[in-house]
């Protein structure tokens, strides 16, 4: 198959209504809005319910957010494990798990050298326990769960505790 042998399903595409064509059209005129008020005309705000109390301010706010929560980026054994960019390293630090793709929001800052920028990660990193790391390796975190720090222990590596 090729790209100009490629269709569309059956009824996939319609053509759209044409407005305002005459009384036959049955959408001449008006257009299928009617006569007169807001609604004919151009502009009327999303979730407008015509001067009644919209839905949206009608509902009671639930619940707390704190604002000091603290979020930290996960970042499992078994995904240390699985990811071929760090199957030969015996050395994994945040550079490493930015390029391996298990962070996904990151902030661009000035490199300390004053040379391009350097991708730090927005929030701290921290390594749970799930899966098994299966060799020695040395992981480089801000925080790390007990079971996750006993795992990498177990396999001859070392769980290195980063400030900051």
């Amino acid at each position: 198959m090729n790209l100009h042998q490629l269709e569309n399903a059956p009824g996939a595409r319609r053509k759209a209504k044409r407005k305002g064509r005459g009384h036959a059209s049955t959408l001449g005129k008006t257009a299928g809005r009617g006569q007169k008020g807001q609604k004919a005309r151009s502009k009327v705000a999303p979730g407008f319910e015509g001067g009644q109390t919209p839905l949206r301010r009608r509902l009671p706010r639930r619940g707390f957010k704190n604002p000091f929560k603290a979020r930290f980026h996960i970042v499992n054994l078994r995904d240390l494990a699985r990811r071929p960019l760090l199957a030969d390293k015996t050395t994994i630090g945040l550079d490493d798990l930015i390029a391996a793709n298990l962070i996904d929001k990151t902030v661009k800052k000035p490199a300390e050298n004053g040379e391009g920028f350097t991708r730090k990660p927005r929030y701290p990193v921290k390594v749970l326990g799930t899966g098994d790391l299966g060799r020695a390796v040395t992981v480089q975190a801000h925080r790390f769960s007990r079971s996750a720090a006993e795992k990498i222990k177990a396999a001859g590596g070392e769980a290195v505790v980063i400030e900051g």
